[in-house]
């Protein structure tokens, strides 16, 4: 008989870590799950839990089917190599996770380039992408072949991208035969945020990924969603690229836990930062708008608040006193809320951090 320990993640000999919401531990339901799932080889389909996941997902997007991958990063790769062939260019935001997180692996694996426009929350700019926009360049230039959105925006400090916005550049790319990938790694945060359905952003592109790691509390894995033809070349991709995986399922189990357990306490998340954010603008006026706190994530910029003190710096200071946090460049940096870390935890934090700023 399986006896799972019954551990507490909140335990308070931890560091609060905020770095990134990819930090968290399966809880023991989630671990339960996991050592009781259905298996089979994934390689061949054959896995029941796997299947079960991606078309849940599918259906939660309204699409007409997904992929299960280990990595984000692979989930847009294989995205983004299914709108734009070797040569041709992706669009997107200059801070884009595909942009500055992904190592260069588009550039690298399938040959894609990318032209990006500039916004200080990461939103989509539909005037610059008007003019970057070049379906058919010709034999002497780049032709545009995607435009990639981010939602909610990593960078830009966990921002939703209005719907309206995405409306209007699915309009803007439809009439010009150019895709639109959306990389919804924390797309349930948006949902959660606005009410919109997941499906109705996902609506809006072509293909998308979503992450069951960040936010979530899965250990591993997102998924690439859209419809059946391509979402079955992905499958034959990520074989190609050594991501193929056998008994899937027992990670699977830990996705299906998620969307069934950790999916409706997403706000919980939201007032957590918003709460660390007024905090921490009240200790150093500049530093954070709160107001624009619409998701999990919090982005710090010192400069702004006057602090002179590097990001490095304060972010060993926090360390010291057992608060984690993500240092972005020289003054910048990032607080991620997520299940792991509770509202006295992020009290804790944000008392810590008031110390370390002065």
């Amino acid at each position: 008989m399986l006896v799972v320990a019954e551990v507490e993640n909140t335990d308070r000999d931890r560091p609060v870590d905020l770095r990134s919401d990819t930090v968290t531990t399966p809880t023991p339901g989630m671990r339960a799950a996991m050592a009781r799932a259905e298996v089979g080889d994934d390689v061949y389909a054959e896995d029941p839990t796997c299947r079960a996941l991606e078309e849940r997902v599918a259906d939660l997007l309204g699409t007409e089917a997904a992929l299960f991958t280990v990595t984000g990063s692979l989930a847009n790769l294989l995205g983004v190599r299914a709108l734009v062939r070797p040569g041709a260019e992706v669009l997107c935001e200059a801070r884009a996770h595909i942009a500055r997180a992904e190592l260069g692996a588009h550039a690298a694996v399938f040959g894609v380039t990318s032209r990006t426009w500039s916004h200080p929350r990461g939103l989509v700019d539909l005037a610059a992408v008007r003019e970057l926009l070049v379906p058919d360049a010709g034999p002497y230039f780049v032709s545009t072949a995607a435009v990639s959105v981010e939602n909610t925006h990593n960078f830009g400090g966990g921002s939703v991208q209005p719907l309206d916005s995405l409306r209007a550049l699915r309009e803007l790319t439809a009439a010009s035969g150019v895709g639109v990938h959306l990389d919804g790694a924390r797309l349930w945060h948006a949902s959660a945020a606005t009410g919109v359905a997941p499906g109705t952003y996902a609506a809006c592109a072509d293909l998308v990924s979503v992450a069951l790691s960040k936010g979530l509390g899965a250990p591993v894995g997102s998924l690439l969603a859209g419809p059946a033809a391509a979402v079955a070349d992905a499958r034959v991709w990520r074989k190609r690229l050594g991501a193929g995986w056998r008994q899937a399922g027992v990670l699977a189990a830990a996705g299906m836990y998620a969307l069934d357990h950790h999916l409706d306490r997403v706000p919980e998340d939201h007032a957590n930062a918003r709460a660390l954010a007024d905090r921490l603008a009240d200790v150093a006026p500049g530093i954070v708008d709160p107001a624009g706190v619409q998701t999990n994530i919090v982005v710090l910029d010192l400069a702004a608040a006057g602090i002179r003190t590097g990001a490095a710096e304060v972010a060993e200071r926090a360390r010291a006193a057992g608060v984690l946090v993500s240092v972005l460049g020289p003054a910048a940096l990032r607080l991620v809320t997520h299940l792991d870390v509770d509202e006295a935890g992020c009290r804790h934090a944000g008392e810590v951090l008031s110390t370390a700023l002065k």
